[in-house]
């Protein structure tokens, strides 16, 4: 089944149930600077002038900020990781996992940051990555054509995680445990990543 996509900031957090009064907090620190609010991507998204400046968010884990082009950033204080290493090339999380760690100040400087750095048009140059198709997915979907139109249906970013998870195993009954995997999300329309989303 896919996610239902809330249509405000108020629903997401309302329907969150580990993390939301931190998420709220978060969230007023962004509502108290130059920034506009709105849903992208299933998630509340703060821009300014149009442009994605940072997101904000739950996981199973943790809850925190992503600054879109985070790679940008000094990030003096060592608070942010790079998702998938390796794969995500300007994004950058700030992961917490309790409300201690929320520190007003601290966020302010960094998310004034990527405000200037937005503002300066700052971007970084991503490379844009050749799908390697993956002869047993492509074999797999052809055998299946719902869940082939269901993958025609993703972004080519989806497609290629889908190509490069298959491709980087090495033995074949892994390919084809990941495969099976694999089709299980396309037949929802999901991502691979999308697993890991609340």
């Amino acid at each position: 089944m896919a996610m239902v996509k809330p249509k405000s900031t108020d629903e997401y957090i309302a329907n969150e149930t580990q993390w939301q009064e931190e998420l709220i907090m978060l969230r007023d620190i962004l509502n108290s600077m130059e920034l506009k609010e709105q849903i992208k991507w299933l998630f509340p998204c703060y821009t300014h002038q149009g442009k994605n400046v940072v997101g904000l968010g739950s996981f199973k884990g943790y809850f925190g900020l992503w600054f879109f082009q985070g790679a940008l950033m000094k990030d003096t204080h060592r608070k942010l990781v790079n998702a998938q290493e390796g794969k995500t090339q300007a994004m950058r999380q700030w992961r917490m996992t309790h409300k201690s760690e929320i520190d007003i100040n601290l966020i302010k400087t960094y998310v004034q940051e990527a405000i200037n750095n937005t503002k300066a048009g700052k971007k970084v140059k991503i490379e844009k990555k050749e799908i390697l198709p993956s002869t047993e997915l492509i074999e797999a979907l052809e055998k299946d054509l719902v869940a082939k139109s269901a993958f025609e249906q993703l972004t080519p970013g989806r497609q290629r995680d889908y190509h490069d998870y298959i491709n980087n195993a090495k033995r074949s009954a892994t390919k084809k445990s990941r495969i099976a995997k694999s089709l299980g999300l396309i037949l929802q329309n999901k991502g691979l990543n999308d697993q890991y989303i609340k």
